[in-house]
């Protein structure tokens, strides 16, 4: 006769961080689809560089400064990201509140920033094949970070409800961890938009 083992696991917490986080490992999913993502239209992107004589196509090569302005503030915000994840790990709600705050602002902030980026794109989407792609990795960047800055604001309205429990912390460091990899992802699309066309 087999004998039954019964566990009582109440004690067990239902959440924890990184990679004892179910929302973690959703996030490291939806990162390889988005690299992938990424890494398809920079091979797009370096292609039609190689094939073309003349490039960019019809066009003058991107004004620098909305992407230099970019660059400097997705660096910049680092510090205050990694800021956030420090007090999330210790659950302190108040020093959390004003992190998410701050993060929001300066995702609005790019988004605003991108806004004029595009117009200073010299090219338009149906212009050529350069500016199609362009277009192309700058509208897929922007979705990420527009993905990232509308969760952000969730959690920071979250932080203000009854729904700021133990577990939302946790939720925090995971959206701290994808913030990084929309500043990495940012770095090497900055350099083949804004100065591959000025080799």
């Amino acid at each position: 006769m087999r004998q039954t083992i019964v566990r009582n696991v109440a004690e067990l917490p239902t959440y924890g961080y990184g990679p004892r986080s179910g929302p973690w490992w959703g996030a490291m999913g939806f990162m390889a689809l988005e690299g992938m993502g990424f890494a398809i239209a920079i091979g797009a992107y370096l292609y039609l560089y190689a094939v073309n004589p003349n490039w960019p196509i019809g066009a003058a090569p991107p004004d620098l400064w909305p992407g230099t302005a970019e660059t400097i503030i997705y660096l910049l915000s680092i510090i205050p990201n990694e800021m956030i994840n420090r007090v999330a790990h210790r659950q302190d709600l108040a020093r959390v509140r004003i992190g998410l705050i701050v993060m929001s602002l300066i995702g609005i902030a790019l988004l605003v920033l991108r806004g004029f980026e595009f117009a200073h794109l010299n090219t338009r989407w149906d212009n050529s094949a350069y500016g199609s792609i362009v277009w192309l990795i700058l509208g897929l960047h922007t979705t990420h970070l527009a993905t990232d800055v509308g969760d952000t604001v969730v959690l920071a309205v979250l932080m203000f409800t009854r729904h700021a429990k133990p577990r939302r912390f946790s939720d925090v460091t995971d959206n701290v961890f994808y913030w990084n990899f929309v500043v990495l992802a940012w770095l090497p699309l900055y350099v083949l938009l804004d100065w591959v066309p000025r080799l």
